[in-house]
């Protein structure tokens, strides 16, 4: 473009973060309206394979990144009830071998602050706080962000980067209309430091049973433990983050599990619960010069580990397609057509995942053993991976 435009992005998550460095690199003006007063994010992990860590490179925050995850050396099934073991795939070298990139596991809060750091080495003051998105105003000449302080930002492009519950979706497409799926998450933290020696190896770990699973994986060089469990119940519905539940209750959703399982959830720093809401795919998620971006546009269930990744790819595509069109409403619709298919796929594939970790047959070993090794045979492992971590989004055609 002629002349750069000037991009308001509302939310600095970590899509919005990505997207905020990514065109700050290609020389826009940029500026991130977050609704918290505090930059900070959930203390939660967040999976981050090669696809993902390729825009970390890509954003040159290799070093910086690579500093604060644990890298895993795989992923293992465990069986609920037995703890039998299937290896799902190797990593560490073998991820960088195949992929050209390695799989590293991240505390979202030690991830997110080193997007900010590269985001405020390159423009100090693109981020502002204590700034939430209430309405929008669009016309061929502009776009307009209106905050619930009475202020006001006048730009080129909004980008919605607001999350599951935004404000920018709401206001493009109206009210969202979700629908429960029947599941609930558990999440917490564990200090590592804590757990009995030699209980769990250096991998991450999916274990698998009816009506429920667990994965855990370590973050911070390994000095935290991620937890999350999920449930089949209907009696939960809120879709929040922040809602403290209790250990005994956490353990009551997991009788009759391995004792490794009740270990964990016994250290559990505070466990946290929330509904699980399943989306359709959005088909189109740009009006004129306002587009979303991340779990705004896509939300996915966690069952591929893929959501932050999803969004950190949006934001690179975005930049790129800003960079490479001279109008803005074509690059927005490249940025969407670039997306669309692969966010949409992700969804899916997530949904299916739920019920092949929930399979009935799971419930006694004899048959577990052989769903499992049907389920997890290397080339169906190989299908539904290979196309996500093998992903450029630095030359992907756009």
């Amino acid at each position: 473009m002629s002349k750069k435009p000037r991009i308001l992005i509302a939310g600095a998550g970590i899509g919005g973060l990505t997207a905020a460095l990514a065109l700050l690199q290609r020389g826009f003006d940029v500026e991130v309206f977050e609704q918290a007063e505090e930059l900070r994010e959930l203390g939660a992990g967040v999976q981050i394979s090669a696809n993902g860590t390729r825009v970390l490179h890509a954003l040159g925050l290799a070093d910086e990144s690579a500093a604060i995850a644990w890298e895993p050396q795989g992923k293992e099934i465990r069986l609920w009830s037995t703890g039998q073991t299937w290896k799902l795939f190797d990593l560490a070298a073998e991820s960088v071998k195949r992929y050209g990139f390695p799989y590293l596991m991240f505390h979202r809060g030690d991830l997110h602050r080193v997007l900010a750091a590269g985001v405020a080495a390159r423009q100090p003051d693109a981020v502002r706080l204590g700034y939430r998105a209430v309405g929008i105003e669009q016309d061929g000449g502009g776009v307009s962000l209106r905050f619930a302080n009475g202020a006001s930002a006048q730009g080129d492009i909004v980008v919605g980067a607001d999350g599951v519950h935004s404000v920018v979706r709401s206001e493009l497409f109206g009210a969202d209309r979700p629908s429960f799926t029947g599941l609930i998450a558990w999440r917490g933290v564990i200090d590592a430091t804590k757990l009995p020696a030699g209980l769990l190896r250096p991998v991450g770990t999916n274990w698998v049973g009816p009506h429920r699973h667990v994965v855990h994986y370590f973050l911070r060089r390994g000095e935290l433990l991620n937890f999350v469990g999920i449930v089949e119940r209907s009696d939960w519905q809120v879709e929040s983050w922040t809602t403290k539940g209790t250990h005994e209750e956490c353990a009551s959703d997991f009788t009759g599990w391995h004792p490794d399982i009740h270990t964990l959830i016994r250290h559990i720093d505070v466990p946290y619960k929330w509904a699980l809401m399943g989306r359709e795919p959005m088909q189109n998620w740009v009006i004129g010069r306002t587009t979303l971006l991340g779990d705004a546009a896509h939300p996915t269930l966690p069952f591929m580990a893929q959501g932050a990744q999803m969004a950190m790819e949006d934001g690179l595509i975005l930049a790129r397609c800003l960079a490479d069109f001279s109008e803005i409403e074509e690059a927005l619709q490249h940025y969407q057509e670039a997306r669309r298919e692969r966010t949409a796929r992700v969804v899916m594939a997530s949904a299916d995942n739920a019920t092949r970790f929930h399979n009935p047959a799971l419930a006694q070993a004899d048959t577990a053993a052989d769903f499992v090794d049907r389920e997890w045979q290397p080339h169906k492992v190989s299908d539904r991976y290979d196309w996500l971590f093998t992903y450029d989004a630095m030359g992907v055609r756009v």
